[in-house]
């Protein structure tokens, strides 16, 4: 195989094809974009400090430029030579600017360019992911409205607990995705630090500016060691917690979407076009959407996990170890990206018919209504288990309940207790902020579509 490699000068004889097939990458060729977008600001830094004369650094800019071009078109072409996207680009540049060219990588390491190019694509799937979150966000607050006052119970440990209204369990979901959007702006605040300028390890003999190709980036913070420049990928960990964390909320959801069209639920239903059927039984409609996402985030969660087992042994510091880090990663960042919008499809089709709570959801109700008067709660709490305990053994629930049921239990209980038995009458007395009234749901409906649009 000819060598068209960036270090072949030592060698004399090019690399064989056992070594190349198993070193050379072409998972990384989905940083094309961010490789030219490194490359100008690097040889705006090389022209700015006249390390590169004007001539020189137009030359270069203007070769990256139709690159760009290529690219935006469609018209970028892989060479089966290329090692990388790296060398696939300055490939590229030396033939359209000739031996001009060559300068390309003055004063810069691949060390240094890769970490640049996995920081600049990550900071832009991260715009993209939060994006898909809020899209899905944008659907549950529009099911979240559409159900209107529908009252469900709401469950602690797979058991009715509170009446709540079924919007405000679906925005519990919004919420989660939210604070998932934060993580991936915030991260990219650390994700922005441009790496530019630290070379191999320790710098170049030439001046440098790493201030400048920061800017042209776009950014406004560089690195401080060069060493850790070209060593640390705990922001590629970050984000793959962040991925790790937001597909864990979607296998929630996804949980609950799968449980809702149970018969034993039978909250809701979800078109024909997003569900499957059995190749036995003639009756299913299966939520594969929803199982599927919620088997894909073991993946997701994984890669985490390996995101920092990669890195757990290694000295400073660069070893070629770290090129894994991108399979994983953009693996992980595909899986959440299509589980948003797979999650969004199957939920934008869902009609929801929930049966009534049971009355037993008003349990907690009826103990406040005693404490509001001033009983001690925990009297109160005794009061109404009393209660519970005599009608469950006549074969009644709680909306049997007559002012002689809760009287035999407590003296204290009032005739207009018998009134917060009701889930809907429950629902509208709730009074605290956040929680699960009417007048909460609106609230936060308000919230949700200033922030999503």
């Amino acid at each position: 195989m000819s060598d068209h490699s960036l270090w072949g000068g030592r060698f004399e004889s090019g690399p064989s094809e056992v070594l190349w097939r198993y070193t050379a990458s072409e998972i990384d060729r989905r940083m094309l974009p961010d490789d030219i977008r490194g490359s100008v600001a690097h040889v705006t830094m090389l022209g700015a400090t006249g390390i590169l004369d004007a001539s020189d650094t137009d030359t270069l800019l203007r070769a990256l430029e139709q690159v760009a071009q290529e690219v935006e078109r469609g018209h970028f072409t892989f060479a089966e030579t290329d090692e990388d996207v790296h060398t696939a680009v300055e490939r590229r540049v030396i033939e359209l600017a000739g031996p001009v060219g060559g300068k390309l990588h003055t004063g810069r390491s691949r060390n240094d360019q890769v970490a640049t190019d996995l920081r600049l694509h990550l900071e832009r799937q991260a715009a993209d992911r939060v994006g898909g979150i809020h899209a899905l966000v944008g659907v549950l607050a529009g099911k979240a409205a559409e159900v209107g006052d529908t009252i469900v119970p709401s469950f602690t440990h797979h058991q009715q607990a509170q009446a709540v209204p079924l919007a405000h369990h679906l925005l519990a979901h919004a919420w989660a995705l939210l604070r998932d959007a934060e993580r991936f702006e915030d991260a990219v605040g650390r994700i922005a630090r441009s790496p530019l300028g630290a070379g191999a390890s320790g710098g170049s003999m030439f001046p440098l500016d790493p201030a400048i190709s920061t800017k042209a980036l776009g950014w406004d913070r560089h690195f401080e060691n060069s060493m850790d420049a070209v060593a640390s990928r705990d922001f590629v960990s970050e984000y793959g917690f962040v991925l790790a964390q937001c597909m864990a909320h979607l296998s929630r959801l996804a949980e609950e979407l799968i449980l809702w069209t149970t018969t034993e639920f039978g909250w809701a239903m979800y078109a024909d076009d997003v569900t499957t059927g059995s190749s036995a039984m003639p009756q299913k409609k299966n939520p594969d959407i929803a199982e599927l996402a919620r088997g894909r985030s073991a993946r997701v969660i994984a890669a985490s996990n390996a995101l920092l087992t990669l890195q757990k042994g290694l000295s400073l510091t660069y070893f070629r170890d770290l090129q894994e880090d991108k399979e994983i990663v953009f693996a992980a960042d595909d899986l959440v990206r299509d589980t948003l919008e797979a999650i969004g499809a199957l939920l934008s089709s869902a009609t929801f018919d929930p049966p009534p709570p049971s009355s037993w959801v008003t349990a907690l109700d009826l103990a406040e209504a005693l404490a509001v008067r001033g009983v001690p709660f925990r009297e109160a709490h005794h009061a109404v288990g009393v209660v519970v305990a005599a009608l469950s053994a006549d074969g009644r629930d709680l909306g049997d309940a007559t002012l002689d049921d809760l009287i035999a239990a407590d003296e204290r209980f009032e005739a207009s207790d018998l009134e917060v038995l009701d889930p809907a009458e429950s629902v509208r007395r709730r009074r605290s902020i956040g929680g699960g009234s009417f007048e909460s749901v609106a609230a936060q409906l308000e919230a949700i579509r200033s922030l999503v649009g």
